[in-house]
């Protein structure tokens, strides 16, 4: 399997098909919040981190509202940092709720991943 792509028959564009999308929103979230379990992290260093891996690449235009709705709904929390090379950045932190918010998501994604291989494998019965 090519790394990044679901389906290597797709070639490498597979990480910014429709169906990407779709999934990618779905978990974004909350492989933010797990990038904020490590510590603070301004935005453009969240989407070089997510750019590491092709299915979880995205844009300043998804990141920005994506980490305000964190703030707003409490999962995340900011606070501003000089920069040597520049303004001062905004950082964003885990917050109490954020935690157990991955940690739910923690809980049942292998649940959900497994359901979802076993619905998708051919002559696979519940």
């Amino acid at each position: 399997m090519v790394p990044g792509n679901a389906n290597p028959e797709r070639g490498p564009d597979a990480a910014d098909g429709p169906v990407a999308t779709q999934l990618r929103k779905g978990v974004l979230e909350y492989c933010v919040l797990a990038l904020l379990r490590d510590g603070p992290r301004y935005g453009v260093e969240l989407l070089q981190e997510l750019g590491r891996f092709p299915m979880l690449a995205t844009s300043q235009g998804t990141i920005y509202p994506l980490l305000s709705r964190l703030r707003r709904t409490g999962l995340a929390d900011t606070f501003l940092r000089d920069s040597a090379s520049g303004p001062s950045r905004r950082y964003y932190t885990l917050t109490a709720a954020g935690r157990t918010a991955l940690e739910e998501f923690t809980t049942l994604w292998p649940a959900f991943r497994e359901t979802v291989d076993h619905v998708l494998t051919p002559g696979e019965t519940p």
